[in-house]
């Protein structure tokens, strides 16, 4: 089960950012014991490829907190963020992190099953990333952007590192985005309404 919560953190976590998640992996596999990842995943604590995702951070957490710009960064993550989850879940629920104690034998030989998890949960948790942004744009002016930015990445980050060192506390962080895409949900549909009235009136301005 805690492999399947890891896995699950840091799925989520690579919804709200790509490369969070498997930069903490990277560096905290690299340069402490608190995971070790399995043979097929050495390769995110390759220093080159620490480095790669510093530079891709970078550029994400600058393109995310402009308006405009962070709709077309969300369009493009739409396929880096479901990657990144399918990668940080196979590694991550596979790994002999901190609290693991029986790594890989949850899953047995269907390799397949955490990848398409991790794309699957990263996926949903980026769409409705995506779709709240516009409503704090629309909402805030665009002055909205960057703080929310800032709330996303450091979610991510404290997902991250609760899967991998206290995977029993991921639980209460996705009942948290769940209410928050609920929430999205809901703010999404009732603009819409809004909207729908005020052109109802305004036409009904024009020709009553």
């Amino acid at each position: 089960m805690l492999e399947v919560l890891t896995g699950s953190g840091l799925a989520a976590s690579a919804g709200l950012n790509a490369y969070i998640p498997l930069l903490i992996m990277g560096l905290l596999a690299r340069f402490t014991d608190a995971i070790n990842l399995p043979s097929g995943f050495q390769w995110v604590s390759n220093g080159w490829v620490i480095a790669i995702l510093v530079a891709l951070l970078a550029v994400e957490v600058v393109a995310d907190k402009v308006p405009v710009v962070d709709h077309v960064n969300d369009i493009v993550q739409t396929v880096v963020r479901p990657t990144a989850g399918g990668l940080v879940f196979g590694a991550g629920s596979s790994s002999q992190t901190a609290t693991v104690t029986d790594p890989g034998a949850f899953f047995g030989s269907h390799q397949w099953v955490p990848v398409a998890a991790g794309v699957v949960i990263a996926l949903c948790v980026h769409t409705f990333k995506a779709a709240a942004r516009p409503v704090v744009n629309a909402t805030t002016a665009g002055v909205g952007a960057p703080v929310a930015s800032t709330a996303e990445d450091i979610t991510s980050v404290v997902l991250s590192l609760l899967a991998i060192i206290l995977p029993v506390l991921v639980l209460v962080a996705l009942v948290l985005l769940v209410a928050a895409g609920w929430w999205v949900v809901r703010r999404r549909a009732q603009r819409k309404r809004e909207r729908r009235a005020a052109r109802g009136a305004e036409t009904q301005h024009l020709f009553g």
